[in-house]
C-alpha cells in the first residue's frame, strides 16, 4: 500500500483529537493512509505550535480560606500583580524555574552558540590545514606564514569562548531565575502563614 497521501488541515485535527483520546499512531496512520512517521511529526507540529503560541489549555481551581484568599491579594498586590490569574500564572512558571519571555532568549542564544561552535570548528579545521600544508612545503605563499596561523588559531579560539562565554551567560541567568523563583514561593508560603 502506497503511503504517499497528503494530509489536509482537518485531517491533522482530527489526528490531533484523536491522538489525545489514546487513539495509537499505528491506527492513525493506517486510517489516514500514511505512516507513523506522518503521524508522529503532526503531532510533534501541533505541540510546537502550542508551546510557540503559549496557548493556555488548562485551568487550575483552588479553594482556599478568606484569610488565605487575603493573604494573597495582599502579597500580589505587594508584587504589583494586578490579578490573581497572573499571580498563579507566574507562581507556576517560578515553581518550575521557567519564565516565558527568558525561554525564548535561551532557545535563540542557544542557536547562537552552536552557529558559533560550528564557526569555530571551521576555523579550527582551516588552520589545521594550512598547518599540514606548510609542513608539506605547499605554504610558500604568503596566506600560510606563521603570523597567519597564530592569528587563526587566535580566531578559532575567539569564537569557542566566545560560544563557552554564551553558555555560561545562560547558565547563570537560568540559576538567578531559579533563586528568584525559590525567593517567589516563600514569599508566597510566608504570606500564607
Amino acid at each position: 500500500m502506497s503511503r504517499s497521501k497528503r494530509l489536509t488541515d482537518a485531517d491533522r485535527m482530527e489526528i490531533v483529537r484523536e491522538a489525545a483520546e489514546g487513539v495509537t499512531t499505528s491506527a492513525l496512520a493506517e486510517r489516514f493512509g500514511v505512516s507513523v512517521r506522518a503521524i508522529q511529526y503532526t503531532l510533534k507540529a501541533d505541540a510546537e505550535r502550542q508551546t510557540d503560541a503559549a496557548i493556555p489549555v488548562s485551568a487550575v481551581s483552588v479553594k482556599v480560606t478568606a484569610a488565605e484568599l487575603a493573604a494573597l491579594d495582599e502579597v500580589l498586590a505587594k508584587a504589583g500583580i494586578e490579578s490573581r490569574a497572573e499571580g498563579l500564572r507566574r507562581l507556576i512558571q517560578a515553581a518550575g524555574g521557567v519564565f516565558v519571555p527568558d525561554a525564548q532568549l535561551a532557545a535563540e542564544m542557544a542557536r547562537y552558540r552552536a552557529s558559533l561552535h560550528e564557526v569555530g570548528n571551521g576555523v579550527a579545521q582551516i588552520t589545521k590545514q594550512m598547518t599540514q600544508a606548510n609542513r608539506q612545503g605547499q605554504g610558500a605563499g604568503s596566506e600560510f606564514t606563521e603570523l597567519r596561523l597564530a592569528q587563526m588559531r587566535g580566531l578559532a579560539r575567539f569564537i569557542l569562548d566566545s560560544a563557552d562565554e554564551i553558555d555560561l551567560l545562560l547558565r547563570r541567568r537560568r540559576d538567578g531565575m531559579q533563586l528568584q523563583a525559590t525567593a517567589a514561593l516563600r514569599e508566597f508560603a510566608h504570606a500564607a502563614e
